[in-house]
């Protein structure tokens, strides 16, 4: 049995200090620099945009410019979104023939062997395209996933509604800098420099590189000018002569740098882009 005697009993311990009040700002500011260090390390491991050219791609891409439209038909440029839907967006007659042909030819090239996804934007004749790839290939609906945004058109501002040939005009901007934008206008088309639609096509390309990893994407275009400065990006040529690498309606490339036909291909040495979109 233990016995406690006066021996064994320390002497009295000096009082505690009193106690501080608490200094709340100072707890904030701990809390604060505490989560910054948390929110500055996840941001460093994580994957952030695309860088272009990239040094490597997680997967295989194939670019697709939808078949003729309905407004295309008709000669007619039409950038709007908020049309991007309509009927008169679809796929012309002529259109469809184009995107079986497209379809065809994805399957002789062996897209979706080992299955692909479709990203297509919502414009409506490029998910009809989308619809005639996966019906060709044998892929799911459920491998259609829509892009509202970062696909539409290039909005050419005032051209809105005018015929298609004066799109030259927009291209010999182009071939100046990569920032000049189409003049403005006022019911809702956007007016997109080179440079414009090059920060979008590069976020979808980080997306898709974030979330898939040894897949087949096929990315599915209302317009050349998406396409071609996305192409210009990943090969590391001039953005102002994207022009240069067009794609007509119902055409499809495999994404390298073979890829370019020959007689688009730019001199690269005077062509060159490390640092798209300034290649001034």
């Amino acid at each position: 049995m233990l016995t406690i005697t006066n021996a064994s009993i320390s002497p009295s311990l000096p009082p505690p200090p009193p106690l501080q009040p608490i200094n709340r700002r100072h707890l904030l500011l701990t809390a604060l620099s505490l989560s910054s260090f948390a929110v500055s390390d996840s941001v460093a491991t994580a994957r952030g945009l695309l860088r272009m050219p990239p040094p490597r791609l997680s997967n295989r891409y194939f670019l697709v410019r939808a078949g003729e439209s309905e407004y295309e038909s008709l000669g007619i440029i039409n950038t709007n979104p908020v049309a991007k839907t309509s009927v008169d967006s679809g796929l012309s007659e002529k259109g469809k023939k184009q995107t079986w042909r497209v379809a065809l030819e994805l399957k002789a090239m062996g897209a979706c062997e080992r299955n692909c996804w479709i990203w297509p934007s919502i414009t409506q004749r490029s998910y009809q395209a989308a619809e005639i790839i996966a019906a060709v290939n044998g892929v799911s609906r459920s491998y259609i996933v829509p892009e509202y945004s970062f696909l539409d058109a290039r909005g050419l501002g005032a051209y809105e509604g005018k015929e298609l040939e004066t799109i030259s005009e927009v291209y010999e901007s182009d071939s100046i800098s990569s920032t000049i934008k189409p003049p403005p206008i006022d019911d809702g088309t956007p007016n997109e420099s080179v440079a414009d639609v090059f920060v979008r096509v590069t976020q979808l390309m980080s997306i898709l590189e974030t979330q898939y990893s040894e897949d087949t994407v096929i990315i599915v275009s209302p317009d050349s000018d998406n396409l071609t400065i996305l192409q210009a990006g990943l090969v590391g040529l001039d953005l102002r002569r994207h022009r240069d690498l067009s794609f007509g309606p119902g055409e499809v490339r495999y994404v390298d740098s073979r890829s370019i036909p020959t007689y688009k291909q730019p001199a690269s040495a005077v062509y060159k882009c490390l640092n798209p979109p300034n290649c001034n």
